[in-house]
C-alpha cells in the first residue's frame, strides 16, 4: 500500500517557509508521504541545501500567486497582491490536486496542511473531502490575542491605559500587543490577512503550532478547550534538538545566500561567550536613525559582535563603520543563524523577536536583547523578558527609538551583569525543555504521532 500523501502549502515568506518544511521531515521520518507547495517566484529564487541535507527526499511542488515573474514585489502594493492570490491561489491549488490524483503514480492526496495565514487551503482540502489542518508559524500567544479581536472580544482602538486579560495570557500592556492592534491602521492588507485566519478555522480537522506545550502551558490549554490543537514545535532541524533525523543540520530552503565559511572561521577565534549575535532576520528594514542608533551601541559595548546586513540596509551603516570596528565586529548579509547561535562563542542574540529567531534562541538556550519592531514581536519580546525570562528589552524613547546607550547596557547586563547570569540559568533551562519535547514520548512528538496514527488510520477505512 501506498503511503499516505500530506500536501503541505507555506505561505510565500522564508519565515513561513523554514518551520513547515522542519515539519514536513517530521511527518516524512514517521512515514508519511509529504509534498511541500509554494508559489512559482519563490522556488525560482531559493537556495536550497546540499544533497546530503534529510530535506531532500521532501517533494516541491508549486502553485501561482498571479505574479509567478517575482511574487509580491511585482504588485502594485500589498493589498493587490493578496487580492490576486487570493483569486488564482485556490484555483492554481485545485489543479496541483487534481494534476496529482490522476498521475497514476501513487502519489494522490489524502490531507492539506495549510498556512492558517491562507485558509483558502481549508477550502480546497474540503471540495476534495481530504484531511485538513491549519498550521499556526506564530506562537499559542499571539494566535489567542488575533482570535480575541477577530471575534470582536478585544475592543478596537485600545485605550493607552487600559491593561488587557486574556484566558491564559499575563496581564498585557497596549505595547505588548502585536502592533497591528496596538497601532490601528498600519499595513491594513496584512491586518485583515492576519483576522481573516479565523474565518473558517473551526471547520479544521486539526490545528498546530509551532511551539511547544511547556513553553506556552495556560494558553495552550484554554485554545484546546475550542479547537482539535496541537503544540508541534520548536520545528527546527534535528542536529539541534533530539538528532533524530539523520545529516538534518539546515532547513534546506534559503532566499538567501549564506556566508557561513566566513563567519564560521571569525567566530572560531574568539573567546567563549563573548560575541553579540545581530541579526533582524529576512524581513525588517530598521530606519537609518535606529540603524546607527544599534551601530553606535555595539561600537561602544565591551563585546565582540557578529551583524547581519542585507545588502539593501548596507547603504544605512555610519560611515566607515565596518573599518573602524572591523577588529571587534564582523558584518556580514547573511549567514546561518542555527549554526552561528550553536557556536561557544555566541553568549547573546540582539534580535528583532521574530517568532522562529525566538525558538531558535530558546532551543540553543541563548539569552536575548530583544529590540522588536513590528508584527508579533512586541508581545514574544514580552514573553521573553517577563515571562520565559531569559533576556532583556531595550528601552526605547518617545520616537520608539532604541538610543545606543540602552543598547549597551543591555548587552552589558546579559553578558556580564548579575541579572545575566539568572538569564543564563534561565535559557539553559528552556533549552533543555525545548529538547525534551521533540524527543521521543515529549509532548510535541506525542501530538505528531497521534496526528500520523489517526491520519493513516483513517486513509486506510
Amino acid at each position: 500500500m501506498s503511503r499516505a500523501h500530506c500536501l503541505v502549502l507555506a505561505y510565500p515568506a522564508q519565515g513561513h517557509i523554514n518551520p513547515m518544511l522542519q515539519f514536513s521531515k517530521r511527518l516524512e521520518h514517521k512515514g508519511l508521504q509529504v509534498t511541500l507547495v509554494t508559489t512559482r517566484a519563490i522556488s525560482n529564487t531559493i537556495h536550497k541545501a546540499p544533497s546530503s541535507s534529510s530535506s531532500s527526499s521532501i517533494a516541491l511542488e508549486t502553485i501561482s500567486d498571479g505574479y509567478d515573474e517575482g511574487g509580491i514585489i511585482h504588485a502594485e502594493n500589498i493589498q493587490a497582491y493578496f487580492d490576486r492570490f487570493w483569486e488564482v491561489g485556490p484555483k492554481s491549488l485545485v489543479n496541483l490536486v487534481e494534476r496529482l490524483n490522476s498521475s497514476g503514480s501513487g502519489s494522490s492526496v489524502d490531507c492539506i496542511i495549510y498556512d492558517a495565514f491562507m485558509p483558502w487551503g481549508l477550502d480546497v482540502a474540503k471540495k476534495f473531502g481530504l484531511v485538513s489542518a491549519a498550521f499556526f508559524t506564530q506562537s499559542c500567544a499571539v494566535d489567542s490575542i488575533y482570535y480575541h479581536v477577530h471575534k470582536e472580544l478585544i475592543k478596537l482602538p485600545v485605550s493607552e491605559s487600559e491593561l488587557i486579560l486574556l484566558p491564559g495570557l499575563p496581564p498585557l500592556e497596549p505595547q505588548d500587543l502585536p502592533s497591528f492592534v496596538y497601532h490601528l491602521g498600519t499595513y491594513p492588507a496584512f491586518f485583515d490577512m492576519l483576522l481573516d485566519q479565523y474565518t473558517n478555522i473551526h471547520k479544521a480537522d486539526w490545528i498546530f503550532c509551532n511551539t511547544f506545550y511547556e513553553l506556552e502551558k495556560e494558553v495552550t490549554d484554554w485554545l484546546a478547550k475550542i479547537w482539535p490543537f496541537r503544540t508541534i514545535g520548536p520545528s527546527i532541524p534535528s542536529a539541534y534538538l533530539d538528532k533524530r533525523l539523520e545529516n538534518d543540520r539546515d532547513y534546506g530552503f534559503s532566499l538567501f545566500k549564506p556566508k557561513n565559511d566566513v563567519c564560521m572561521a571569525w567566530l572560531d577565534e574568539k573567546p567563549k561567550g563573548s560575541v553579540v549575535y545581530v541579526s533582524f532576520g529576512s524581513l525588517i528594514d530598521l530606519s537609518i536613525e535606529q540603524m546607527q542608533e544599534l551601530a553606535w551601541g555595539l561600537k561602544r559595548s565591551k563585546s565582540y559582535f557578529l551583524w547581519v546586513v542585507r545588502e539593501t540596509e548596507e547603504a544605512k551603516l555610519p560611515e566607515n563603520f565596518q573599518e573602524e570596528t572591523s577588529k571587534k565586529g564582523l558584518v556580514v548579509t547573511w549567514c546561518s543563524q542555527l549554526e552561528v547561535l550553536a557556536h561557544e562563542s555566541v553568549g547573546c542574540f540582539l534580535t528583532h523577536c521574530g517568532w522562529n529567531s525566538s525558538l531558535e534562541a530558546l532551543s540553543l538556550g541563548v539569552p536575548m536583547v530583544a529590540m522588536p519592531q513590528r508584527t508579533d514581536q512586541s508581545t514574544n519580546a514580552k514573553y521573553i523578558m517577563d515571562v520565559w525570562k531569559m533576556g532583556l528589552k531595550t528601552p526605547v524613547d518617545e520616537k520608539g527609538i532604541a538610543r545606543w546607550k540602552s543598547i549597551q547596557c543591555c548587552i552589558e547586563e546579559i553578558m556580564e551583569g548579575e541579572k545575566g547570569k539568572e538569564i543564563k540559568r534561565n535559557a539553559s533551562k528552556w533549552r533543555e525543555l525545548s529538547n525534551q519535547a521533540v524527543d521521543e514520548g515529549g509532548s510535541s512528538d506525542k501530538n505528531i504521532d497521534e496526528f500520523v496514527m489517526r491520519f493513516s488510520f483513517r486513509r486506510m477505512l
